[in-house]
């Protein structure tokens, strides 16, 4: 008959007529017990269906080996890639991630770092909601010396770090690029400007146009959830402009392919109508015709080095004074933007 009931060293040690001691020794490979018995231990063991209790054992030495993630969703090549990152380097120093999914939702990003926190990560590891206005909820952490290590969609924190690209530099790149390439009235597509990527992106997209001597104008900034549906919604709002705009910039790739697969629909030629440029340098931008000009984003890097940020603060003595990282970018050219065909 099958129970349910969890198989214990007492059960193990019962089933061996030797002592519980000796059993939990056995199944850490202690140098005191002889080899024939840490064999004949662990083989009873598996055979009974033992599960060492790790949990429990890390709760007793203050650490659980786990790092809690949370980002703003995950149906993203983007932060799939991040996460990816975050894998190698967690692995590699025998950490496992929780990860969760604020689905672009303050309310629901509270939720998840409550759920870490009772989970008792050792860390945490985040990138910010659309619409979260403060990060009071991450005292709980900070309170009880959690590190949290924030990625591409950060604030400002007291004792926290940050990683990121340069946004306003790149935004200001993007921009002048299609200035360069003649654009005068160049649609900006971005997210809310609550976050730091789009309202840096957004400085540098004003700026570019104020150093070429192009007034701004708020109605070519378009504010959205960068998904797909904004791209097609975009097009369709330029297709109905009076005086169209020849360049369009936006914050990242998904919502520029499809702005340029639509406004193909219609008829526009993409670049000599209407140049674009997007944001990230995701796969499907090497796929759609033209190819996108986009701003190359490392994303695995960032991956990499925030979760390394913080396993250095978990097993480093010594704190680690920076508080921001800056990772470069670059902007990769390809058709979608060269209305001048000799640049």
């Amino acid at each position: 008959m099958k129970s349910n009931k969890d198989v214990t060293i007492y059960d193990v040690a019962n089933a061996l007529k030797i002592s519980p001691s000796t059993v939990s020794r056995g199944l850490k490979d202690h140098p005191h017990i002889r080899k024939e018995t840490i064999k004949k231990i662990k083989a009873t063991a598996h055979e009974m269906g033992y599960q060492r209790n790790k949990f429990a054992s890390n709760l007793r030495q203050k650490h659980t080996n786990t790092i809690g993630v949370v980002v703003p969703k995950l149906n993203s090549y983007f932060m799939a890639t991040v996460i990816a990152g975050m894998e190698k380097v967690t692995n590699q120093h025998g950490y496992g991630l929780i990860i969760s999914q604020s689905q672009e939702s303050g309310k629901q990003e509270i939720s998840c770092v409550t759920t870490l926190f009772n989970s008792r990560v050792d860390g945490l590891l985040v990138s910010l909601a659309f619409d979260t206005k403060n990060i009071d909820h991450f005292n709980v952490l900070l309170n009880k010396n959690i590190p949290v290590v924030f990625f591409d969609r950060v604030s400002e924190c007291s004792g926290c770090m940050s990683v990121v690209i340069d946004n306003y530099k790149a935004g200001y790149e993007a921009t002048y690029h299609l200035i360069d390439q003649g654009c005068k009235r160049i649609v900006h597509l971005t997210g809310n400007l609550l976050r730091n990527v789009y309202a840096d992106r957004f400085r540098g997209y004003k700026q570019a146009l104020a150093d070429n001597g192009i007034l701004f104008d708020q109605k070519m900034v378009i504010i959205s959830d960068l998904n797909e549906q904004a791209g097609i919604d975009t097009a369709k709002k330029i297709l109905n402009m009076k005086s169209r705009p020849d360049g369009i910039f936006t914050a990242n790739d998904t919502s520029a392919v499809a702005t340029i697969v639509e406004l193909g629909k219609a008829g526009i030629k993409i670049p000599d109508e209407i140049a674009v440029v997007g944001f990230n340098n995701e796969p499907i931008s090497k796929v759609v015709q033209p190819n996108l000009t986009t701003v190359d984003y490392p994303a695995r890097e960032i991956g990499e080095i925030a979760a390394t940020s913080l396993i250095n603060k978990l097993t480093s003595s010594r704190s680690d004074n920076l508080s921001i990282i800056v990772l470069k970018h670059s902007l990769i050219v390809r058709e979608s933007s060269l209305k001048n065909k000799k640049s």
